[in-house]
């Protein structure tokens, strides 16, 4: 049985999770990570409290939007001046910053009130592969991402594609031609 000092440390230590981006969708990636940010998943959490944990996401760089919302996603965003308002498609938006889509997202999930710039500097958004060492010392747990990774077309055997269920089967008549 643990000693009462380590069930603390353990309940209030902040642990660093990691999370891969590669083809998920930004929404769901912010639908997980905001309760972690928050501390819900702790015993101790407290919406006045800062109990929150450390995310790093990894291949922000390679997000996945459904359908053609790369170009029908508009962000909008004013100056606060006359005529500075801006609405920019989400192609455009990940070109110029790969990791800003998916801070726009989890900071859109996290609570509306002073608590959520603190948690926002627990989120560390790397646009490749390559985690910094400093990081990477920390990293004790990944997070399993919100949606599996289609299998390419060209990674399938023949005896594989040969067995998948067929919709339809054509017609080999000539008069159809």
């Amino acid at each position: 049985m643990a000693s009462r000092a380590a069930q603390q440390w353990g309940t209030f230590a902040r642990v660093w999770y990691l999370l891969d981006a590669n083809q998920q969708p930004p929404g769901r990636i912010a639908a997980m990570v905001s309760p972690i940010l928050q501390g819900k998943h702790k015993p101790i959490y407290h919406p006045l409290s800062d109990v929150g944990d450390h995310v790093v996401i990894i291949n922000t760089r390679k997000i996945a939007f459904s359908g053609e919302k790369w170009d029908r996603k508009i962000y909008y965003h004013h100056t606060g001046y006359p005529r500075g308002f801006s609405a920019t498609k989400a192609k455009d938006v990940h070109l110029i910053d790969p990791t800003k889509i998916v801070h726009k997202a989890i900071y859109g999930m996290l609570p509306k009130t002073l608590t959520r710039r603190t948690m926002m500097q627990r989120l560390h958004l790397i646009p490749g592969q390559t985690i910094p060492e400093d990081i990477k010392a920390n990293i004790v747990e990944q997070i399993v991402a919100p949606r599996e990774i289609p299998k390419p077309l060209d990674q399938y055997t023949e005896e594989e594609l040969e067995n998948f269920p067929k919709l339809w089967h054509p017609v080999e008549d000539p008069d159809l031609r």
